[in-house]
């Protein structure tokens, strides 16, 4: 089967260009915000968009990321709803790849047959769960991959070329490399480390490789593209959307349209960085 992500990804590999990944959490700051700025980023530039599901714990994102996740909690957000936004999304757009990521609380809750059902019906394409490893895929990684989602995993600097077949044995769509050691946000990447891990795990696997952790400009982003097959932007974005709140809490006006120009300059970055390493 081939699914949105593998034809998004041979597209841009056909295209000779790197793929701009966005994250944005469901439901920050409300449902109507994120779904404009949902709705508005392939325009500006998405190949691939990560759906945030607000958690209670997010323990492997930084202080943005968590700050995202209470505002859009605080607003009423649900599992329900972040698939009501993808499916309102699917509505006018059949071609961009969405990733839900998060934690597996959430998707245990609402209990993982029905959570893939829904998932499925409402237009998801793959899953970033953070906190299952390898060693739990029947979980939910092999009832996601007999739904017809992709289950994306993330290996790190830390993860060995022993542990990374493991990583890598059920892993589809792409690979999510994370460049940094600790939380989102906290830390750049240093591009010639980043290329050389890319390299390590392309001799593991063909599948593109995407790296994400502490892209904030569009310099940044444009420097990783060169090496990899994606370049993942959040807390950047996600610290975008906290701007437009105000001090009473109010989402400001015009605001999904300022943080679509911001995104607009990332993927910029991301989609000139090997035409520009080519001259």
């Amino acid at each position: 089967m081939t699914t949105r992500l593998d034809k998004r990804f041979a597209r841009l590999k056909a295209e000779a260009r790197a793929g701009f990944i966005t994250f944005i959490t469901a439901g920050d700051p409300d449902f109507d915000t994120t779904l404009a700025i949902l709705k508005g980023l392939p325009g500006a530039g998405a190949d691939v968009i990560e759906l945030g599901m607000p958690f209670t714990d997010p323990m492997a994102d930084g202080p943005a990321i968590q700050a995202s996740t209470q505002r859009a909690l605080k607003a009423g957000a649900s599992m329900m709803k972040t698939l009501e936004l993808v499916r309102r999304f699917r509505a006018g757009d059949s071609d961009t790849p969405i990733v839900l990521m998060g934690y597996y609380n959430p998707i245990y809750h609402m209990g993982v047959e029905l959570f893939l059902s829904r998932a499925t019906e409402a237009g998801v394409d793959g899953l970033i769960v953070v906190d299952l490893p390898p060693e739990e895929d029947d979980e939910l990684c092999e009832p996601a991959m007999r739904a017809g989602l992709n289950f994306i995993r993330l290996a790190t600097p830390t993860t060995d070329d022993r542990r990374l077949p493991a990583v890598l044995a059920n892993t589809s769509g792409f690979v999510y490399y994370v460049s940094i050691n600790g939380i989102t946000g906290s830390a750049s990447p240093e591009a010639r480390n980043v290329a050389a891990a890319v390299a390590r795990i392309k001799r593991h696997t063909s599948l593109p490789v995407a790296v994400g952790f502490g892209i904030r400009t569009p310099e940044q982003a444009a420097e990783i593209a060169r090496n990899a097959d994606g370049a993942v932007v959040g807390s950047a974005i996600v610290d975008a959307i906290a701007a437009e709140i105000d001090a009473q809490g109010r989402v400001k006006p015009g605001a999904a349209d300022r943080v679509l120009d911001f995104v607009r300059k990332l993927a910029d970055g991301v989609h000139g960085a090997r035409a520009t390493a080519a001259e």
